[in-house]
């Protein structure tokens, strides 16, 4: 018995090898366990539910095949594919989470989320999330037809990158404090996250007790999940 964790992704029609091997791991590692989480930024961009890219059919149908073979598949979004809606959703058989989740996991609680609202001291991006969250926003961005959102979504690409050249490592992390209080709020010892980059399993104290941090990889040259067994909670990095 076990349950997988993986995000950030990226998936991209540039990239098929990171797409062959999340394919793999779909109809591989994952028929095993009994549920799989996505934890945010499965694709590179996400500019609505109606764009007919070929490949966000084919990851929904390899999803949907997951789940018909019995292993529930949930999604929390990313700061790459927060417009991910209820269409893609029904699409590929996913349940749609809230940003945070509280999980129970063979007697263990554990927290789950992107892990973007923790990285608090870039005030620029969370300034920005807080814009591109906004409902009435998001709704006027997908009533564009899609030529326009496309040249929106390179544009908004190119200045996070350009943004994120110049910004030291640290400001793009986690805030300690910001993890801590996290786990505090939901009187958890476990979290559970991606978006930074930066895979591993950082013990702290939260609660007045040990806590752990568990981060996962991104997929670029290697694939990154997170294992959780009544044993055990494993990071764990394998071939495309």
């Amino acid at each position: 018995m076990s349950t997988l964790f993986i995000a950030d992704l990226h998936l991209c029609s540039e990239e098929p090898a990171i797409t062959a091997g999340f394919l793999r791991f779909l109809a591989g590692e994952a028929r095993q366990a009994d549920a799989l989480y996505i934890l945010g930024d499965l694709f590179e961009a996400w500019i609505g539910d109606d764009d007919p890219e070929p490949l966000h059919q084919q990851i929904a149908t390899a999803i949907k095949a997951l789940v018909d073979s019995g292993v529930p598949c949930y999604f929390i979004h990313g700061n790459r594919d927060f417009l991910l809606g209820k269409r893609f959703a029904r699409a590929s058989g996913m349940t749609l989470l809230p940003e945070e989740k509280l999980l129970d996991l063979y007697g263990r609680k554990v927290l789950i989320m992107h892990g973007d609202t923790l990285c608090t001291d870039d005030e620029g991006y969370q300034a920005f999330r807080r814009k591109v969250h906004q409902p009435w926003l998001q709704a006027l961005f997908l009533a564009f037809p899609l030529f326009i959102r496309k040249r929106i979504a390179a544009r908004m690409r190119a200045g996070s990158k350009a943004a994120n050249s110049s910004k030291s490592m640290a400001i793009m992390d986690v805030n300690p404090q910001a993890v801590v209080d996290t786990l505090t709020r939901h009187n958890v010892q476990w979290l559970i996250h991606g978006h930074t980059h930066r895979p591993a399993i950082h013990e702290l104290t939260a609660n007045g007790q040990p806590a752990f941090r568990c981060v996962l990889g991104a997929w670029h040259e290697e694939g990154s999940m997170i294992k959780v067994t009544a044993e055990n909670v494993e990071l764990i990095h394998f071939p495309f």
